[in-house]
């Protein structure tokens, strides 16, 4: 099959999963959410994981669902500014921060339009435990190229850190992914969503 209808599937697929979370009770959705990304990873041809690795020991691990961890943080717009989001390859991501959440109990998080990379609204944010709980270059909360988000009404957007997840870059270097600007680095100890797996 052809790479770029292979990367459209999946795509289109991870687009009809947060369609179908959307719908669905938060921790019913959460599980929904794990079984079909578990599913992708060890049969989809454009899984993050080596060829190698697609066996349940390198599937995703997660922290327990914890409702606390579900925001509705409220929007405010940004300064548009130009930025170069750090990459994981040797490129810079071209990006526009366009908006702000303001998410209680943590500091404020920018919300980028990609400029690079597959275009759409992306928010990667880095928490206290990055390096040893949680993947060092941050974990996404929203990256609408591929469908990823809970959704929102204009003025505010939901941020359930339960869907926080790594960037494919983290299971396989060969794919190269924006990862979390210097603003969006949280000091808390975000122990929700995808748990690091050291390679």
């Amino acid at each position: 099959m052809i790479t770029e209808l292979q990367l459209a599937d999946w795509r289109r697929r991870v687009s009809e999963l947060y369609a179908a979370v959307r719908g669905a009770p938060a921790a019913a959705g959460w599980k929904l959410w794990r079984r079909t990304r578990e599913e992708l990873f060890l049969s989809h041809p454009q899984s993050p994981l080596p060829e190698g690795e697609r066996d349940p020991a390198h599937v995703p691990l997660y922290f327990d669902y914890d409702p606390a961890w579900r925001r509705r943080a409220a929007l405010r717009p940004a300064d548009r500014t130009q930025v170069r989001l750090p990459g994981s390859g040797s490129e810079t991501i071209a990006a526009e921060r366009f908006a702000i959440a303001e998410v209680e109990g943590l500091p404020p998080l920018s919300l980028h339009w990609l400029r690079d990379y597959a275009g759409g609204i992306f928010l990667c944010f880095r928490d206290g435990g990055a390096g040893s709980e949680t993947y060092g270059g941050g974990r996404y909360l929203l990256d609408t190229a591929k469908g990823a988000d809970l959704g929102g009404d204009g003025d505010t957007v939901v941020l359930d850190f339960n869907f926080a997840y790594q960037p494919s870059c983290s299971y396989d270097p060969r794919w190269e992914c924006p990862l979390a600007p210097p603003e969006n680095r949280v000091p808390l100890r975000v122990k929700a969503g995808e748990r690091y797996r050291p390679r």
